[in-house]
């Protein structure tokens, strides 16, 4: 019971992790890709789909990204979302495909991504600490039935927060490296 409070524990600070990591893939450093795109969702029949699933999209040369939708229909609604997307990019229409030319990285760009990182990376510090208060609740619960002594909930809390402070270094050491990589391109 105190094992599976612990594990589950980390498998949804995992989460948060994983969230983050693939987040900061969007954010550009040196060359072009795909991924840069993953935050993307497109309202499709009522339903929010991943950009990556509704179109075939290829790294055409350094610093240009041909979009070659599955269903033109949804051109314009696509267009729209890339445009008010937090990415700052405005794709191209050409026939039946959308070019997205990105800029180079000025230091100006490279600082707006260091802000976006760090933002999402607060983010998934609330996301980290919600999973403790959700760990420690369900504890507490366990005290109260009885289930356990107040020195294994007090051992238990302390554990999980000796959990959530590693997680919580994970995310710095990961944003840490992502300003180094963007601003020594």
């Amino acid at each position: 019971m105190l094992n599976k409070v612990k594990i589950f524990t980390q498998k949804k600070m995992d989460d948060c992790i994983k969230t983050f990591v693939s987040y900061l893939g969007t954010l550009r450093t040196i060359g072009v890709s795909p991924s840069i795109l993953d935050s993307i969702y497109i309202d499709y029949f009522g339903q929010k789909v991943q950009l990556c699933k509704l179109a075939n999209i290829v790294v055409e040369n350094f610093n240009t990204l041909t979009i070659n939708l599955f269903d033109m229909s949804i051109k314009n609604n696509v267009e729209k979302t890339i445009i008010n997307s937090e990415l700052g990019l405005t794709p191209i229409s050409i026939g039946n495909t959308l070019k997205i030319i990105l800029p180079s990285l000025t230091e100006e760009r490279r600082k707006n991504y260091i802000k976006l990182a760090k933002n999402a990376a607060e983010k998934n510090k609330i996301c980290i600490r919600n999973v403790r208060r959700h760990a420690n609740e369900r504890i507490k619960r366990y005290l109260k039935d009885k289930l356990i002594s107040m020195d294994i909930e007090r051992n238990l809390q302390n554990e999980i927060q000796h959990i959530t402070d590693e997680y919580i270094k994970k995310i710095n050491t990961i944003l840490e490296e992502k300003e180094k990589k963007l601003m020594n391109v």
